[in-house]
């Protein structure tokens, strides 16, 4: 790069520096992820100052500096607006945005993991607002493809011990499945019991499954058509939303074991 260069990238982390000024994380297009200042931007009047915010896509012009880059000039391209004024919305977002700063690297593009940022923010700021079950469902995919763009998703339609397909069966009551972290896969649990080498820390519901099954698929349009083949209709709002949370729980776990994080976000989930 140059004395001064051209980015596209959206904000994902923002901090107060000096009298006047805000450090933000940036996932560009071109460049990975980058860190700059933003100089006056929390002056009252700052013409950056609502361009440096959260969730924020710019054109950018950025100065080169010997330790840190400036940022000089941002023409906004998105803002996720709804999803700012809904604590749900926004939690998502946040969670989804600590799992793409474990993810990013520096100098180089990542216009693959930044493309699908950007699509999973806008759903969730599509979401109709105080939907909290939408936006814990979207989440759970989100992280879902993300992990899947690193090539560590979980592995939920097989069992990693018998290597045979696994249905969700809603005719047997109480009817469980294993999932281990260790193994990223969903196990059998009888085939469990016979192997000690593989731990189950999760036993899922019919209900779980085949939530979990359908977080590969391009949408959650299919999940839809898949509770009506169950015939589902009695399955209640409640019982939908807890098996979503469920889901979240498990995931986050999941994302510690392999990407080694805390989500900080999950706090407000959890609320």
């Amino acid at each position: 790069m140059s004395g001064t260069y051209k980015a596209t990238g959206i904000n994902l982390k923002a901090i107060p520096i000096g009298e006047n000024d805000r450090l933000v994380t940036i996932l560009t297009r071109e460049y990975g992820l980058i860190r700059a200042i933003v100089p006056g931007a929390r002056k009252p009047n700052s013409s950056l100052g609502g361009r440096s915010a959260l969730f924020v896509v710019n054109n950018l012009l950025i100065a080169k500096g010997r330790s840190i880059d400036k940022i000089t000039q941002a023409e906004t391209v998105i803002t996720y607006k709804k999803s700012i004024g809904d604590l749900g919305k926004l939690a998502a977002s946040q969670y989804l945005a600590e799992i793409v700063l474990a993810q990013a690297l520096s100098d180089r593009s990542q216009e693959e993991l930044y493309q699908l940022l950007l699509l999973h923010l806008g759903r969730l700021n599509d979401l109709d607002q105080g939907d909290n079950t939408g936006s814990i469902a979207l989440l759970c995919q989100g992280i879902f493809h993300l992990l899947a763009l690193d090539g560590i998703a979980p592995q939920v339609n097989d069992c990693c011990l018998t290597k045979q397909s696994i249905d969700p069966n809603f005719s047997i009551l109480n009817w469980q499945m294993g999932f281990s972290i260790e193994s990223g896969s969903t196990v059998e649990l009888a085939a469990a019991s016979e192997d000690p080498s593989v731990m189950v820390n999760h036993r899922l519901t019919a209900l779980d499954l085949l939530l979990f099954q359908h977080l590969s698929d391009p949408s959650l349009e299919k999940l839809d058509l898949a509770i009506d083949k169950f015939s589902l209709e009695a399955i209640s709002d409640v019982e939908l939303a807890a098996g979503w949370r469920r889901l979240e729980r498990i995931l986050r776990q999941y994302i510690h074991y392999y990407l080694n994080i805390q989500i900080r976000s999950a706090v407000l989930i959890d609320m």
